[in-house]
């Protein structure tokens, strides 16, 4: 049985809607998921292409293993070129929605061109269809997604924007119920090509070459989750047990990444926040049920509820400004969700702002007349609202710290925290070195999703045990985590899930959903791992990117972590030494750029004239 794929490309400007075979020899290749993602946009992208022209390609993809009832397998990713970083960039998302386009029989959705007025694309059956969503325009992704659902039933699964989109909010998301493929501003493409929104209406169906055998990995997958540690914490509380572990290990950023700890840092502690939670809500086909829904009971933001907040919205909203109230953190979760903005993006913004105020940098004259004070927590709300909309100081800080920044002058580079102009993440690299590697050699910018070393975050001792605060050594660590994430990310397996399996059981739930036997072999899935990863690189190499802006911001290499604890008076020492062993490992030039031996390896030979020139 042969391994192929279709794709619907859509064609916004002209209208046309056409389904597409994607060729045996490039599913095996690539597998799916994110490997399809970058294959795809890699041949379909020339380069220099503006990310928030018509000729950009919005790609919205599954994995193999979508629908098919194989635990945490059925997330969806949107794939780009980034308007917030000008990299290639892929953004990951759960819910239903992924399963959804499975039952449609595709694996990928292009959308490509611009629409003369907002619209919506609607998929039914044979039905496919761009409908006017003139009357959407304007409204928030929860009232979007409840006017789709008054118009086609509950049946329906769908993905949307919300006003920041709309208003090409460089870090806009896309929303589905309330998970979001946050990230990188994919929905800023979708906003720019007056896409609101891609409906789904589709049967349950799957189709898998051995459908027994299927049954009895899925089996042998529960059983392998169950009275797992990691896993049961991950379904009982959600990522809001990384707050009291960064704030242990000393990484958890304050005060726009001076402090390692907040202080007073247990009024937002996992208990804290576990005192909230009314219900658990989880994504399709996974018994984890990792959203945790909390209701504010008391203060100012009593019956805010939301489908979180997760570790990284609760740092976003917590750490930068110094505000300790939970209902805040809670609040502005809902705020960021319903105008469908990037938390980690807006949170860093935030903190960037904070402290240029105190520095005098900014003035009252900025930011219309608000004192930018730690801990002031209706200041902060504003703010993600003025974001949100692009009004006042929140229109400059739309564009992104790194944009912001240059605005602004005064030095304000220095303080944008951001890699590859992309927003950190809520973990200090000064205490964690070989994460701090994976920010500045991710494909994507500073994101802790490409390399989550865990070693260093959690202590797993697999291969081996790593000192957090070695100035080098321990690069295959972070190699490792890269092309392993990558390779789960075919299929497309969850992050918090897959990576605490085995993987010949996943290498076996691809043979059996796909029918390749040689997607059997893990040796064979860490091969394509890399492969992905090293065309990701091939991407941004075209595009103009090499180890010149392989860099952390400059307080990391030359301010030590203050009130950090266990990691206090960190730094990274020698990013050089560490960028020089990884390239090494990598078999890349000391430029960061892929030598034709490792292409030739990787069976990548197609594109070595692309990196020549």
């Amino acid at each position: 049985m042969a391994y192929t794929a279709k794709m619907l490309r859509v064609n916004l400007s002209t209208n046309a809607i056409k389904e597409e075979l994607i060729p045996e020899e490039t599913m095996v290749h690539f597998i799916g998921g994110r490997g399809l993602g970058i294959s795809q946009l890699y041949r379909q992208l020339r380069p220099g292409v503006e990310p928030l022209s018509p000729d950009n390609k919005l790609l919205l993809l599954v994995g193999p293993l979508a629908g098919t009832g194989g635990l945490a397998c059925s997330r969806w990713m949107a794939v780009s070129k980034s308007p917030l970083t000008g990299t290639y960039f892929r953004s990951v998302s759960g819910g239903d929605f992924g399963a959804w386009l499975s039952f449609t029989g595709l694996q990928l959705i292009l959308l490509e061109g611009r629409a003369a007025k907002p619209v919506y694309l609607y998929i039914e059956g044979r039905k496919r269809e761009l409908r006017d969503a003139g009357e959407l325009w304007g409204k928030g992704t929860v009232e979007t997604q409840e006017s789709l659902k008054a118009s086609h039933g509950d049946g329906i699964r769908a993905v949307c924007i919300g006003p920041a989109g709309e208003k090409l909010v460089r870090f806009a998301s896309i929303a589905s119920e309330h998970r979001h493929a946050g990230r990188g501003g994919m929905g800023t493409v979708m906003g720019s090509k007056n896409l609101k929104a891609v409906v789904i209406k589709a049967r349950h169906k799957t189709i898998v070459p051995w459908p027994q055998e299927f049954k009895a990995i899925i089996r042998e997958q529960s059983n392998d989750m169950k009275g797992q540690k990691a896993i049961d914490n991950t379904s009982k509380y959600g990522t809001s047990d990384r707050v009291d572990i960064t704030n242990t290990l000393g990484i958890f950023p304050v005060r726009n990444f001076h402090q390692g700890v907040m202080e007073n840092w247990k009024a937002i502690s996992l208990e804290e926040y576990d005192n909230l939670r009314a219900s658990n809500k989880g994504c399709y086909a996974c018994p984890v049920r990792c959203g945790q829904i909390r209701t504010v009971k008391l203060g100012t933001y009593s019956g805010a509820t939301s489908q979180g907040t997760e570790y990284e919205t609760t740092w976003a909203f917590s750490g930068p400004t110094n505000c300790h109230d939970i209902g805040a953190t809670i609040a502005a979760d809902v705020l960021c969700d319903d105008l469908g903005i990037d938390t980690i993006s807006t949170g860093n913004a935030l903190g960037f702002a904070w402290e240029l105020f105190e520095k005098g940098i900014l003035t009252k004259e900025d930011t219309d007349g608000l004192s930018l004070n730690y801990g002031d927590h209706e200041v902060m709300l504003e703010m993600v609202r003025k974001i949100g909309n692009r009004e006042g100081l929140g229109d400059m800080l739309a564009e992104g710290t790194k944009r912001a920044a240059a605005q602004i002058g005064k030095e304000a580079e220095a303080y944008a925290m951001q890699i590859k102009g992309l927003e950190l993440p809520g973990y200090d690299p000064r205490g964690a070195k070989r994460l701090g590697l994976g920010y500045i050699t991710s494909n994507i910018g500073g994101s802790h999703t490409i390399a989550y070393v865990a070693q260093e975050l959690v202590g797993t001792r697999y291969p081996r045990p790593v000192d957090r605060f070695a100035d080098t050594g321990d690069a295959d660590i972070a190699k490792l985590t890269q092309d392993t994430t990558a390779w789960q990310e075919t299929g497309i397996g969850c992050i918090f899930v897959i990576p605490m399996l085995r993987a010949r059981l996943f290498a076996r739930m691809l043979v059996s959903a796909t029918g390749a036997v040689q997607f059997g072999e893990p040796r064979y899935l860490f091969h394509v791992g890399e492969r992905i990863y090293n065309l990701e690189r091939a991407f941004n190499i075209r595009e103009g990117f090499s180890r010149k802006d392989d860099i952390f911001p400059p307080r990391f290499t030359t301010e030590p972590l203050e009130q950090a604890g266990l990691s206090e008076g960190q730094m990274i020492r020698k990013p050089e030494v560490l960028l020089d062993e990884y390239y090494q490992l990598r078999g890349w030039d000391s430029n960061g750029i892929p030598t034709p031996e490792k292409l030739r390896e990787l069976g990548l030979e197609s594109i070595i004239e692309d990196i020549k020139k």
